[in-house]
């Protein structure tokens, strides 16, 4: 028995052997699968901590694995995963240098998928260098790569990348094209990061446009999307871009609140990144000398216990020195930041400035330009409306001369609206106080509308506060602007209702009233989301609104800038299908009425005029337009004077030098010299001779103009006939008078 227990031993000895053989073959399979998984979740770890450092070393040490089982996809990938190591550790050029790595394997082995994304990185990281053309191309390279069918997702990304690339180029149009793309391709697979992005930068391109409604909603998109995906870069990305689209929109409770939330959110992800920094231990990594340390540390341990102590308290002695060295370094970066970016936003500001101001300038020109056009033809509807009208038409023409007058009236307010925007933008509006009754002049108003009410089977109730005083000393034309603006807008938008016009007191002192107007209507009411925006230039309700109901969009604009001129405020509220209600309050100072002569001075201008000497009178007109030509020679024989008329302001002055005029009516703009240009020349041998300046501009910023060259006074198409006729009758009984 005793023999035998050897040669049991032997047996299971060597069935241990070959067991053993048997499990060495194949862990020597997996093995290299496992080490090459364990380090690439090694480093997954590390980088999501922000150990880049060690994220690296794990990610060689998986390299060499995939080197040594000629695992060639596996070693593409992971040249691509260190080259963005690298770059995150500012290592450019060794990142370009291992993406070279993995693009080679990757074009050998026909791994497109891989190949498209390590294009898109490099690519990227290009951009990030300011080398817009290379990374364009890497990006190109991407999408050829990413063709096939299941690589088609990753093309978002890339086109997203290629839209960050030409908005850094100023494309803006490729660019959208590129979101678009991206958009449409991140929807389909439920990428809602770049999706996000997508409707951020879509919205930064509208923003840039001014086209503030459309990058609102780009804007709210992206941040809810993002909010979804718990993205916090582009959630503080979307409070910055609502910020300033809010603020654009002068809407600047939403600028701040989202302004707020950008800056809080930014200091928590500071803090964060600063937690973690301290946390997984970069700051060894970040000293060179750390790694000598450690070697230190190790030859202690063998020799003595003192000396690792002594090791362990230099290394927190270093570790305390190196957290206050980076917390002043990051103090002082960001003091530095902090400077450069006020230093940019003060050029930025000044940048803008000079913009703003080249655009004011620019819009100015555009609208003297424009306004010119549009008055001289106008002048031609009027003029002949008129003269037709006076001339006895058919009975059957008057329905139809008068709907012509009303529709050059309507260009002719229209136009006045765009120049008085202008006007009050520019703060020009000047300030016209005189006595005048509220009662009445309101009644008037209302009066005036009444008719348009009856259109609409709506019926107007005025409520004047007793014992209020009735007579005040303000801009009377100012106040029946806002009247008629706010009236009319209640009349145009109440149909088969009512519309009350009611004036308070507010409060007074001394003789000064602060009035608080009302005019309320049943009619078809504001949204809530409307009623912010319809103070601003060219805003309704609706495109619906604008096409059933028409208007220009300017008229709240007007009464909001009118009021503020007049030292008032107003505002509204209203209900969807319940009406609306717009208040606003004005300081008016009351006086006692003065007992006033029936007279009528401005009623009989022609007869006045036919009253004095004008056989001998003779005036030129100077005008290119045939059919103003035509028109003012009429208006003109219809007062008994004669006229020259000449075409140019060569012969004009030519004319002048040779013939004796009373009074010459200038046009500006003709071909050859200007009317500017021939008044200063006739100024040079005549200083007495009157000379108006007939013409379509009236911007204030040009009477400077005219009276530099030598203008009486400015007449401005189309003309009051009224205004005309008084302006001529001063002109020539100062003439008749110094002639007698």
């Amino acid at each position: 028995m005793s023999q035998i227990k050897p040669y049991i031993f032997l047996f299971f000895l060597c069935f241990l052997v070959n067991f053993e053989a048997l499990s060495q073959s194949e862990i020597d399979i997996e093995e290299p699968e496992i080490a090459l998984q364990q380090n690439l979740d090694q480093a997954k770890l590390f980088s999501e901590r922000g150990d880049y450092t060690n994220a690296k070393d794990n990610l060689k040490k998986a390299l060499e694995v995939a080197i040594s089982s000629d695992n060639k996809k596996s070693e593409g990938t992971i040249h691509t995963k260190i080259a963005k190591l690298e770059y995150l550790l500012n290592q450019p050029e060794q990142a370009i240098s291992s993406l070279s790595k993995a693009i080679k394997i990757q074009r050998e082995i026909n791994d497109n998928t891989n190949l498209g994304l390590t294009y898109n990185i490099q690519g990227v990281i290009h951009s990030n260098l300011k080398q817009y053309d290379t990374a364009l191309k890497y990006f190109s390279n991407a999408r050829q790569s990413l063709q096939e069918r299941n690589s088609e997702q990753y093309l978002a990304e890339v086109n997203l990348n290629e839209a960050r690339v030409f908005l850094k180029q100023s494309k803006d149009e490729v660019a959208q094209e590129r979101l678009e793309r991206a958009i449409l391709i991140a929807k389909k697979y439920d990428l809602n990061r770049v999706l996000s992005s997508s409707y951020l930068k879509n919205a930064d391109i509208y923003f840039r446009k001014e086209a503030y409604n459309l990058a609102l909603d780009q804007a709210q998109s992206g941040l809810d999307i993002a909010i979804e995906a718990n993205s916090t870069d582009n959630i503080n990305d979307a409070y910055l871009i609502l910020s300033k689209i809010y603020q654009s929109k002068n809407q600047f409770k939403s600028a701040n609140n989202y302004l707020n939330k950008h800056l809080k959110l930014t200091d928590s992800i500071y803090n964060s990144e600063k937690e973690n920094f301290v946390a997984t231990g970069i700051l060894k990594n970040l000293n060179p000398e750390d790694k000598q340390l450690e070697d230190q540390v190790s030859e202690a341990e063998t020799s003595s216990n003192l000396a690792r102590i002594t090791t362990i308290l230099s290394i927190s002695l270093i570790t305390i020195l190196s957290l206050l060295t980076l917390s002043l370094y990051k103090n002082n970066n960001i003091r530095l930041r902090t400077n450069n970016m006020l230093q940019k936003k003060n050029d930025e500001l000044i940048v803008a400035k000079e913009k703003a101001e080249l655009a004011s300038k620019t819009k100015a020109n555009f609208l003297s330009t424009v306004t010119h056009e549009l008055r001289t033809p106008l002048y031609a509807v009027t003029g002949l409306t008129n003269l037709l009208l006076d001339e006895e038409p058919k009975e059957k023409q008057i329905p139809h001369l008068k709907s012509l007058k009303f529709s050059g009236d309507y260009l002719l307010t229209f136009i006045n609206d765009i120049l008085q925007i202008n006007k009050i933008e520019a703060n020009k509006v000047e300030l016209d106080p005189e006595e005048f009754n509220l009662k009445v002049k309101i009644e008037n108003v209302i009066a005036a509308l009444n008719n348009s009410a009856k259109d609409n089977n709506t019926k107007i109730h005025f409520e004047y506060e007793d014992k209020l005083p009735q007579t005040y000393v303000g801009d009377q034309l100012k106040i029946s602007q806002i009247l008629i603006n706010l009236l009319g807008n209640a009349i145009k938008f109440t149909k088969d209702g009512d519309i009350w016009v009611r004036v308070n007191k507010k409060s007074s002192r001394k003789d000064t009233y602060k009035l608080h107007f009302e005019i309320q209507d049943n009619g078809i009411g504001i949204s809530k989301e409307k009623q912010e925006q319809m103070f601003e230039s060219f805003s309704q309700g609706s495109i619906q609104i604008n096409r059933k109901y028409g208007g220009t969009g300017l008229g709240l604009s007007i009464v909001k800038g009118l009021i503020k001129i007049l030292d008032g405020k107003i505002y509204l509220k209203s209900q969807l299908g319940k009406g609306t209600s717009f208040f606003f309050e004005i300081p008016l100072k009351h006086v006692e009425p003065k007992q006033k002569e029936d007279v009528k001075k401005e009623s009989k201008h022609i007869e006045n005029i036919k009253s004095l000497d004008i056989e001998n009178i003779k005036i030129l007109v100077v005008e290119d337009n045939k059919i103003n030509q035509m028109i003012t020679k009429k208006i003109l024989n219809k007062m008994g004077l004669e006229c020259d008329i000449v075409d140019n302001g060569e012969d004009a002055v030519e004319k002048v030098r040779n013939i004796e005029y009373n009074v010459v009516l200038m046009d500006i703009h003709m071909p050859g010299i200007s009317g500017l240009e021939a008044t200063k020349r006739i100024r040079g041998f005549n200083k007495e001779l009157t000379i108006f300046a007939l013409t379509a501009v009236t911007l204030e910023d040009k009477m400077h103009e005219f009276e530099e060259a030598g203008f009486d006074d400015i007449i401005s198409k189309p003309f009051k006939q009224d205004t005309f006729e008084k302006k001529l009758f001063v002109a020539l009984s100062e003439k008749t008078e110094v002639a007698g």
